[in-house]
Protein backbone atom coordinates (compact mmCIF):
# COMPACT_ATOMS: atom_id res chain seq x y z
CA UNK A 1 0.00 0.00 0.00
CA UNK A 2 1.45 3.33 -1.43
CA UNK A 3 2.32 5.73 1.71
CA UNK A 4 0.12 8.88 1.40
CA UNK A 5 -1.20 11.74 3.09
CA UNK A 6 -4.54 13.94 2.61
CA UNK A 7 -5.09 17.40 3.79
CA UNK A 8 -8.11 18.93 4.10
CA UNK A 9 -8.47 22.71 4.05
CA UNK A 10 -11.62 23.10 6.49
CA UNK A 11 -12.66 26.54 4.86
CA UNK A 12 -13.53 25.41 1.61
CA UNK A 13 -13.69 21.36 2.36
CA UNK A 14 -11.06 20.89 -0.19
CA UNK A 15 -8.94 18.31 -0.04
CA UNK A 16 -5.54 16.71 -1.80
CA UNK A 17 -3.74 13.63 -1.85
CA UNK A 18 -0.34 13.30 -2.23
CA UNK A 19 2.56 10.48 -1.72
CA UNK A 20 4.75 10.67 1.34
CA UNK A 21 8.53 9.34 -0.02
CA UNK A 22 11.38 8.98 2.72
CA UNK A 23 9.00 10.30 5.32
CA UNK A 24 8.84 13.56 3.34
CA UNK A 25 5.83 15.13 1.59
CA UNK A 26 5.92 17.86 -0.98
CA UNK A 27 4.98 21.17 -0.10
CA UNK A 28 3.00 21.82 -3.59
CA UNK A 29 0.05 19.77 -2.00
CA UNK A 30 -0.12 23.23 -0.08
CA UNK A 31 0.06 25.60 -3.19
CA UNK A 32 -2.46 23.29 -4.66
CA UNK A 33 -5.08 23.98 -1.99
CA UNK A 34 -4.32 27.63 -2.24
CA UNK A 35 -1.58 29.20 -3.73
CA UNK A 36 -2.02 31.99 -0.92
CA UNK A 37 -1.72 29.25 1.82
CA UNK A 38 1.95 29.45 3.85
CA UNK A 39 3.47 26.65 6.48
CA UNK A 40 5.16 28.99 9.31
CA UNK A 41 8.26 27.14 10.02
CA UNK A 42 10.74 28.98 12.44
CA UNK A 43 14.32 27.97 11.98
CA UNK A 44 12.98 25.51 9.36
CA UNK A 45 12.49 22.88 12.48
CA UNK A 46 10.35 20.82 10.34
CA UNK A 47 11.11 21.83 6.89
CA UNK A 48 13.31 20.14 4.21
CA UNK A 49 15.06 22.16 1.87
CA UNK A 50 16.06 20.18 -0.60
CA UNK A 51 17.15 16.85 -1.52
CA UNK A 52 20.59 15.20 -0.59
CA UNK A 53 23.12 12.52 -1.19
CA UNK A 54 25.65 12.95 0.84
CA UNK A 55 25.21 12.77 4.69
CA UNK A 56 22.96 10.82 6.27
CA UNK A 57 22.04 11.69 9.83
CA UNK A 58 19.52 9.93 12.48
CA UNK A 59 19.64 11.90 15.52
CA UNK A 60 17.42 9.25 17.62
CA UNK A 61 19.84 6.12 16.93
CA UNK A 62 23.30 8.01 16.91
CA UNK A 63 24.07 7.13 13.40
CA UNK A 64 26.13 9.28 11.13
CA UNK A 65 27.05 8.57 7.59
CA UNK A 66 29.08 10.15 4.57
CA UNK A 67 27.84 8.77 0.91
CA UNK A 68 26.64 5.49 3.19
CA UNK A 69 29.68 5.04 4.98
CA UNK A 70 29.79 5.42 8.46
CA UNK A 71 31.67 7.88 10.33
CA UNK A 72 33.29 5.40 13.13
CA UNK A 73 35.01 3.11 9.84
CA UNK A 74 36.11 6.53 8.04
CA UNK A 75 37.55 8.06 11.15
CA UNK A 76 39.23 4.55 11.84
CA UNK A 77 40.28 3.66 8.27
CA UNK A 78 40.59 6.60 6.07
CA UNK A 79 41.88 9.83 5.97
CA UNK A 80 40.50 13.53 5.42
CA UNK A 81 41.58 13.99 1.75
CA UNK A 82 40.01 10.61 0.81
CA UNK A 83 36.69 11.69 3.05
CA UNK A 84 36.68 15.04 1.01
CA UNK A 85 36.44 13.14 -2.43
CA UNK A 86 34.14 10.91 -0.98
CA UNK A 87 31.60 13.59 -0.55
CA UNK A 88 32.42 15.71 -4.15
CA UNK A 89 32.37 12.60 -5.97
CA UNK A 90 30.20 10.16 -4.48
CA UNK A 91 32.51 6.87 -4.20
CA UNK A 92 35.82 6.12 -2.42
CA UNK A 93 38.85 6.71 -4.76
CA UNK A 94 40.72 4.21 -6.54
CA UNK A 95 44.75 4.37 -6.08
CA UNK A 96 44.78 6.37 -8.98
CA UNK A 97 42.40 8.46 -8.29
CA UNK A 98 43.15 9.36 -4.65
CA UNK A 99 46.75 10.29 -6.29
CA UNK A 100 45.94 12.33 -8.57
CA UNK A 101 43.42 13.95 -5.96
CA UNK A 102 45.99 14.21 -3.22
CA UNK A 103 48.71 15.84 -5.90
CA UNK A 104 46.48 18.38 -7.10
CA UNK A 105 45.72 19.35 -3.22
CA UNK A 106 49.19 19.55 -2.58
CA UNK A 107 50.21 21.54 -5.42
CA UNK A 108 47.18 23.96 -4.84
CA UNK A 109 48.46 25.14 -1.38
CA UNK A 110 49.62 28.17 -1.79
CA UNK A 111 48.16 31.37 -1.91
CA UNK A 112 48.68 34.60 -3.74
CA UNK A 113 51.63 36.91 -2.22
CA UNK A 114 49.49 39.79 -2.83
CA UNK A 115 47.14 38.28 -0.54
CA UNK A 116 49.21 37.31 2.53
CA UNK A 117 51.72 40.49 1.99
CA UNK A 118 49.12 43.34 1.24
CA UNK A 119 45.45 42.11 1.93
CA UNK A 120 46.47 40.41 5.55
CA UNK A 121 48.48 43.94 6.96
CA UNK A 122 45.63 45.41 6.35
CA UNK A 123 44.45 44.11 9.76
CA UNK A 124 44.52 45.29 13.08
CA UNK A 125 47.03 43.57 14.92
CA UNK A 126 44.57 42.23 17.27
CA UNK A 127 41.74 40.91 15.03
CA UNK A 128 39.73 37.30 15.39
CA UNK A 129 41.59 34.99 13.25
CA UNK A 130 38.12 33.93 12.30
CA UNK A 131 36.83 37.04 11.34
CA UNK A 132 40.28 37.28 9.19
CA UNK A 133 39.53 33.90 7.76
CA UNK A 134 35.89 34.99 6.75
CA UNK A 135 37.42 38.07 4.37
CA UNK A 136 40.16 35.97 3.55
CA UNK A 137 37.63 33.44 1.80
CA UNK A 138 35.97 36.10 0.03
CA UNK A 139 38.61 38.11 -1.05
CA UNK A 140 40.30 34.70 -2.40
CA UNK A 141 37.94 34.89 -5.49
CA UNK A 142 38.79 38.08 -6.79
CA UNK A 143 42.11 36.75 -7.70
CA UNK A 144 40.74 33.98 -10.08
CA UNK A 145 39.29 34.80 -13.28
CA UNK A 146 37.47 31.73 -13.69
CA UNK A 147 36.04 32.44 -10.54
CA UNK A 148 32.45 32.49 -11.93
CA UNK A 149 32.34 31.13 -14.59
CA UNK A 150 30.11 28.14 -12.05
CA UNK A 151 28.85 26.84 -15.34
CA UNK A 152 31.49 25.60 -16.86
CA UNK A 153 32.68 21.94 -14.92
CA UNK A 154 36.22 22.38 -15.27
CA UNK A 155 36.32 25.59 -14.20
CA UNK A 156 34.20 24.46 -11.00
CA UNK A 157 36.80 21.61 -10.62
CA UNK A 158 39.57 24.08 -10.26
CA UNK A 159 37.84 26.47 -7.97
CA UNK A 160 36.78 22.93 -5.66
CA UNK A 161 40.61 22.08 -5.11
CA UNK A 162 41.39 25.30 -4.59
CA UNK A 163 39.62 26.26 -1.49
CA UNK A 164 40.10 22.77 0.21
CA UNK A 165 43.99 23.30 -0.59
CA UNK A 166 44.48 27.11 0.23
CA UNK A 167 41.76 27.08 3.66
CA UNK A 168 44.76 25.88 5.88
CA UNK A 169 47.25 27.69 4.67
CA UNK A 170 45.05 30.94 5.01
CA UNK A 171 44.29 29.34 8.62
CA UNK A 172 47.67 29.19 9.50
CA UNK A 173 48.16 33.08 7.93
CA UNK A 174 45.89 34.34 9.96
CA UNK A 175 46.98 32.32 13.62
CA UNK A 176 50.58 33.25 12.70
CA UNK A 177 49.25 37.44 11.93
CA UNK A 178 47.41 37.40 14.92
CA UNK A 179 50.91 35.97 17.03
CA UNK A 180 53.06 38.43 15.71
CA UNK A 181 54.77 35.44 13.71
CA UNK A 182 56.17 35.19 10.35
CA UNK A 183 54.03 33.70 7.91
CA UNK A 184 54.90 30.08 7.24
CA UNK A 185 54.83 28.69 3.46
CA UNK A 186 53.18 24.89 2.59
CA UNK A 187 55.29 22.28 1.86
CA UNK A 188 54.54 19.53 -0.69
CA UNK A 189 56.14 16.92 0.60
CA UNK A 190 53.75 16.23 3.53
CA UNK A 191 50.39 15.11 4.54
CA UNK A 192 47.49 17.70 4.32
CA UNK A 193 46.65 17.57 8.15
CA UNK A 194 50.93 17.24 8.24
CA UNK A 195 51.26 20.58 6.38
CA UNK A 196 48.77 22.84 7.87
CA UNK A 197 50.56 21.97 11.71
CA UNK A 198 54.18 22.78 10.04
CA UNK A 199 52.57 25.53 9.01
CA UNK A 200 51.40 26.98 12.21
CA UNK A 201 53.72 25.52 14.69
CA UNK A 202 57.34 25.69 12.76
CA UNK A 203 59.91 28.53 14.05
CA UNK A 204 62.99 28.56 11.27
CA UNK A 205 63.39 25.37 10.14
CA UNK A 206 62.56 23.62 13.18
CA UNK A 207 59.52 21.30 13.48
CA UNK A 208 58.83 17.64 14.62
CA UNK A 209 55.99 16.27 13.65
CA UNK A 210 54.37 13.84 16.18
CA UNK A 211 53.05 11.12 14.32
CA UNK A 212 50.00 10.55 16.91
CA UNK A 213 48.82 14.78 16.30
CA UNK A 214 49.03 14.15 13.02
CA UNK A 215 46.31 11.62 12.80
CA UNK A 216 44.66 13.30 15.64
CA UNK A 217 44.45 16.10 13.44
CA UNK A 218 43.35 14.02 10.17
CA UNK A 219 40.37 12.41 12.32
CA UNK A 220 39.39 15.93 13.94
CA UNK A 221 39.24 17.08 10.16
CA UNK A 222 37.09 13.75 8.70
CA UNK A 223 34.26 14.37 11.69
CA UNK A 224 33.72 17.54 11.04
CA UNK A 225 33.47 17.68 6.73
CA UNK A 226 30.03 17.69 6.91
CA UNK A 227 26.94 17.09 8.87
CA UNK A 228 24.05 17.72 6.67
CA UNK A 229 21.96 20.65 6.58
CA UNK A 230 23.20 22.76 9.12
CA UNK A 231 23.26 26.25 9.26
CA UNK A 232 26.53 26.77 7.57
CA UNK A 233 25.86 24.40 4.94
CA UNK A 234 22.34 26.18 4.72
CA UNK A 235 23.86 29.47 4.14
CA UNK A 236 26.35 28.19 1.71
CA UNK A 237 23.16 26.70 -0.71
CA UNK A 238 21.46 29.42 0.23
CA UNK A 239 24.29 31.72 -1.41
CA UNK A 240 25.12 29.16 -3.95
CA UNK A 241 21.10 29.26 -5.26
CA UNK A 242 22.17 33.17 -6.04
CA UNK A 243 24.87 31.44 -8.46
CA UNK A 244 27.83 33.45 -6.33
CA UNK A 245 31.08 32.41 -7.13
CA UNK A 246 32.07 29.14 -4.55
CA UNK A 247 34.64 32.27 -2.39
CA UNK A 248 31.77 34.00 -1.47
CA UNK A 249 29.30 31.32 -1.11
CA UNK A 250 32.18 29.78 1.13
CA UNK A 251 32.78 32.67 3.06
CA UNK A 252 28.73 33.29 3.81
CA UNK A 253 29.18 30.14 5.21
CA UNK A 254 31.54 30.72 7.44
CA UNK A 255 30.35 33.63 8.69
CA UNK A 256 27.00 31.21 10.01
CA UNK A 257 29.64 29.47 11.48
CA UNK A 258 31.88 31.99 13.26
CA UNK A 259 28.28 32.38 15.40
CA UNK A 260 28.63 31.10 18.66
CA UNK A 261 25.50 28.86 18.75
CA UNK A 262 26.78 27.36 15.73
CA UNK A 263 30.74 27.20 15.01
CA UNK A 264 31.58 28.48 18.55
CA UNK A 265 30.64 25.33 20.97
CA UNK A 266 33.80 23.73 21.76
CA UNK A 267 35.25 27.49 22.61
CA UNK A 268 31.89 27.31 24.84
CA UNK A 269 33.27 24.47 26.71
CA UNK A 270 36.58 25.22 27.47
CA UNK A 271 35.39 28.33 28.77
CA UNK A 272 32.48 26.46 31.07
CA UNK A 273 35.01 23.99 32.19
CA UNK A 274 37.58 26.63 33.22
CA UNK A 275 34.66 28.17 35.04
CA UNK A 276 33.52 25.03 36.78
CA UNK A 277 37.12 25.00 37.89
CA UNK A 278 38.00 21.96 39.72
CA UNK A 279 35.83 18.23 40.32
CA UNK A 280 34.83 19.20 43.89
CA UNK A 281 32.36 22.08 41.95
CA UNK A 282 30.76 20.00 39.23
CA UNK A 283 27.80 18.70 41.61
CA UNK A 284 27.15 22.48 42.64
CA UNK A 285 27.57 23.04 38.93
CA UNK A 286 25.32 20.63 37.87
CA UNK A 287 22.74 21.53 40.04
CA UNK A 288 22.66 25.26 38.76
CA UNK A 289 22.08 24.45 35.24
CA UNK A 290 18.80 22.23 36.90
CA UNK A 291 17.92 25.46 38.23
CA UNK A 292 17.97 27.35 35.09
CA UNK A 293 21.28 29.20 35.95
CA UNK A 294 23.25 27.81 33.37
CA UNK A 295 23.42 26.32 30.39
CA UNK A 296 25.45 22.33 30.24
CA UNK A 297 27.74 23.20 27.06
CA UNK A 298 28.68 20.28 24.89
CA UNK A 299 25.80 18.66 25.48
CA UNK A 300 22.89 18.00 23.31
CA UNK A 301 22.41 18.68 19.67
CA UNK A 302 19.32 19.86 17.73
CA UNK A 303 19.22 16.55 15.73
CA UNK A 304 21.02 14.06 17.84
CA UNK A 305 18.44 12.76 20.73
CA UNK A 306 20.70 9.74 21.05
CA UNK A 307 25.07 10.01 21.74
CA UNK A 308 26.61 11.70 18.92
CA UNK A 309 28.74 9.10 17.26
CA UNK A 310 31.44 11.94 16.84
CA UNK A 311 31.98 11.91 20.35
CA UNK A 312 32.50 8.64 21.28
CA UNK A 313 35.31 8.50 18.61
CA UNK A 314 36.76 12.12 19.71
CA UNK A 315 37.31 10.96 23.51
CA UNK A 316 39.35 8.18 22.49
CA UNK A 317 41.00 10.20 20.12
CA UNK A 318 41.70 12.79 23.40
CA UNK A 319 43.25 10.24 25.19
CA UNK A 320 46.01 9.05 22.40
CA UNK A 321 46.62 13.24 22.25
CA UNK A 322 47.01 13.24 25.76
CA UNK A 323 49.59 10.21 25.88
CA UNK A 324 51.58 12.49 23.68
CA UNK A 325 51.10 16.46 25.00
CA UNK A 326 50.45 15.37 28.70
CA UNK A 327 46.75 15.31 30.38
CA UNK A 328 44.76 18.58 29.80
CA UNK A 329 43.92 19.68 33.50
CA UNK A 330 40.51 20.30 32.10
CA UNK A 331 39.62 16.22 31.22
CA UNK A 332 39.33 15.10 34.65
CA UNK A 333 36.26 17.91 35.27
CA UNK A 334 35.05 16.71 31.66
CA UNK A 335 34.33 13.09 32.79
CA UNK A 336 32.95 13.77 36.05
CA UNK A 337 30.59 16.40 34.00
CA UNK A 338 29.90 13.76 31.44
CA UNK A 339 29.52 10.91 34.48
CA UNK A 340 27.54 12.59 36.74
CA UNK A 341 25.19 13.88 33.59
CA UNK A 342 24.82 10.76 31.98
CA UNK A 343 23.31 8.92 35.76
CA UNK A 344 21.01 12.13 36.32
CA UNK A 345 17.53 11.67 34.79
CA UNK A 346 17.03 15.51 34.56
CA UNK A 347 19.42 15.16 31.80
CA UNK A 348 18.84 11.52 30.36
CA UNK A 349 14.95 11.86 30.01
CA UNK A 350 15.91 15.52 28.11
CA UNK A 351 18.62 13.10 26.41
CA UNK A 352 21.19 15.58 26.20
CA UNK A 353 24.39 13.10 25.41
CA UNK A 354 27.79 14.74 24.82
CA UNK A 355 28.29 16.35 20.96
CA UNK A 356 31.43 16.61 19.23
CA UNK A 357 32.34 20.29 20.79
CA UNK A 358 32.28 18.81 24.39
CA UNK A 359 35.81 17.34 24.31
CA UNK A 360 37.30 18.78 20.19
CA UNK A 361 38.14 22.19 22.71
CA UNK A 362 39.98 20.18 25.05
CA UNK A 363 42.37 18.35 22.60
CA UNK A 364 42.72 21.74 20.76
CA UNK A 365 43.90 23.11 23.46
CA UNK A 366 46.45 20.16 24.32
CA UNK A 367 47.93 20.37 21.11
CA UNK A 368 48.05 24.42 21.22
CA UNK A 369 45.20 26.06 19.79
CA UNK A 370 44.71 29.24 21.17
CA UNK A 371 40.40 28.94 21.91
CA UNK A 372 39.90 31.95 18.95
CA UNK A 373 41.12 29.22 16.45
CA UNK A 374 38.61 26.68 17.48
CA UNK A 375 36.17 27.72 14.67
CA UNK A 376 38.70 28.05 12.01
CA UNK A 377 39.58 24.44 12.86
CA UNK A 378 36.23 23.97 12.09
CA UNK A 379 35.87 25.79 8.70
CA UNK A 380 38.87 23.91 7.17
CA UNK A 381 37.67 20.55 6.72
CA UNK A 382 33.86 22.10 6.61
CA UNK A 383 34.94 23.68 3.28
CA UNK A 384 34.97 20.27 1.66
CA UNK A 385 31.26 19.44 2.39
CA UNK A 386 30.32 22.87 1.92
CA UNK A 387 31.53 21.94 -1.77
CA UNK A 388 29.98 19.29 -2.25
CA UNK A 389 26.70 20.60 -1.35
CA UNK A 390 27.56 23.89 -3.49
CA UNK A 391 28.39 21.19 -6.39
CA UNK A 392 25.00 19.25 -5.56
CA UNK A 393 22.76 21.95 -5.50
CA UNK A 394 24.24 23.52 -9.42
CA UNK A 395 23.09 19.62 -10.50
CA UNK A 396 19.53 19.63 -8.89
CA UNK A 397 17.25 21.29 -11.70
CA UNK A 398 14.60 21.33 -9.14
CA UNK A 399 16.42 23.92 -7.38
CA UNK A 400 15.69 27.64 -7.86
CA UNK A 401 17.14 31.20 -6.32
CA UNK A 402 16.77 30.94 -2.34
CA UNK A 403 13.62 33.01 -1.39
CA UNK A 404 11.48 31.69 1.59
CA UNK A 405 7.98 33.01 2.28
CA UNK A 406 7.08 35.46 5.30
CA UNK A 407 4.56 35.76 7.42
CA UNK A 408 3.45 39.50 7.27
CA UNK A 409 2.74 40.57 10.89
CA UNK A 410 2.80 44.45 10.13
CA UNK A 411 0.52 47.35 10.07
CA UNK A 412 -1.81 47.41 7.23
CA UNK A 413 -2.40 50.22 4.84
CA UNK A 414 -1.70 53.82 6.12
CA UNK A 415 -1.11 57.25 4.54
CA UNK A 416 2.09 58.86 4.97
CA UNK A 417 2.13 61.78 8.04
CA UNK A 418 4.22 65.02 7.67
CA UNK A 419 6.58 65.87 10.21
CA UNK A 420 4.58 68.76 11.39
CA UNK A 421 1.95 66.47 12.32
CA UNK A 422 3.48 64.18 14.41
CA UNK A 423 3.78 63.77 18.09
Amino acid sequence: MAETITITDDRTGQTVTVPIEGGVFPASAIRSLDPSLFVYDPAYMQTASCKSAITYLDGENGILRYRGYPIEQLAEKSTFLEVAYLLLEGELPNPDQLATWTHDITHHTFIHENMRKRFVDGFHYDAHPMGMFVSALAALGTFYDGAKDIDDEESRQRQVVRLIAKTPTIAAMCYRFSAGLPFNYPSNDISFPANFLSMMWKIGDEYELNPVLEKAMDVLFILHADHEQNCGTTAMRVVGSSNADPYSSAAAAASALYGPLHGGANEAVVRMLNDIGSIENVPAFIQSVKDGEGRLMGFGHRVYKNYDPRAKIIKQTAYDVFEVTGKNPLLDIALKLEEVALQDPYFVDRKLYPNVDFYSGLIYQAMGFPVEMFTVLFAIPRTAGWLAHWQELLADKEQKISRPRQWYVGPETRDYVPMSSRS
